[in-house]
């Protein structure tokens, strides 16, 4: 489905990639790992074209999505769950649902707003309230949510439940084995490794720009001096 070969990309001229390969197959569940600063964000915004690519190529659907704006990348059926939300907080939460709605790709059971809401009960008191009155769990609940009425192909999630508090931790990851359930393919950011090897099918580690590891969560659970070398504070 999503194929990053030999992706270099850079700020000006602060290089942060240097190679990534990673590919993702339909209905499949992918984690990107790795400290603060190693380059995971900056892949994910050089998938969306938020970034430019200093090298390499990104295909999706055996078409190349490199070098194209973020619109048109989203217009492919890509949708992120950015970093710090990024509601929109004038709009109320359901205008924000219905914003950016689509059904481009003919889902036969496309996410409506009836499914959001069933996905996140607490959004339907909340729905004629402005976003940006919504508590941090709130607003990720309802980033979620915007980002699902899209009904991408790929859904990218970039620390999701970073912040939260962990009651909302909790209904964010029930919420995301649903959304799993559903065959919906994710490329999801976080640092709960436990969680993530129980909810995703492959890992890859980043380490300065570049792949330092890939393999399956019982790998990466099995090997304690991998995860301390690349992946402790």
């Amino acid at each position: 489905m999503l194929e990053l070969r030999q992706v270099g990309a850079a700020y000006g001229s602060s290089r942060v990639l240097f190679g990534v390969d990673l590919a993702i197959a339909e209905g499949e569940v992918v984690t990107l790992l790795g400290r603060n600063g190693m380059g995971k964000t900056t892949t994910v915004n050089a998938i969306m074209g938020l970034v430019s690519l200093t090298q390499g190529d990104i295909s999706f659907r055996g078409t190349r999505i490199s070098g194209l704006p973020a619109y048109k990348v989203a217009r492919n059926g890509l949708a992120l769950v950015p970093e710090g939300r990024q509601v929109f907080p004038n709009l109320t939460v359901e205008e924000n649902l219905v914003a950016t709605a689509a059904n481009r790709g003919r889902a036969a059971s496309p996410w409506t707003l009836e499914a959001v809401y069933g996905l996140f009960p607490a959004l339907t008191p909340l729905a004629p309230r402005s976003a940006g009155l919504l508590s941090g769990g709130e607003q990720q609940m309802l980033s979620i949510g915007r980002a699902l009425m899209t009904n991408p192909r790929l859904l990218i999630l970039d620390e999701a439940t970073e912040g939260l508090a962990p009651r909302i931790r909790r209904e964010i990851w029930d919420a995301l084995v649903r959304i799993r359930e559903r065959g919906q393919s994710v490329l999801v950011i976080d640092k709960n490794i436990d969680m993530l090897c129980r909810f995703a099918d492959r890992h890859h580690i980043l380490e300065k720009g570049r792949i330092v590891w890939s393999g399956s969560s019982q790998d990466l659970m099995s090997d304690q001096a991998l995860r301390m070398r690349f992946l402790s504070a």
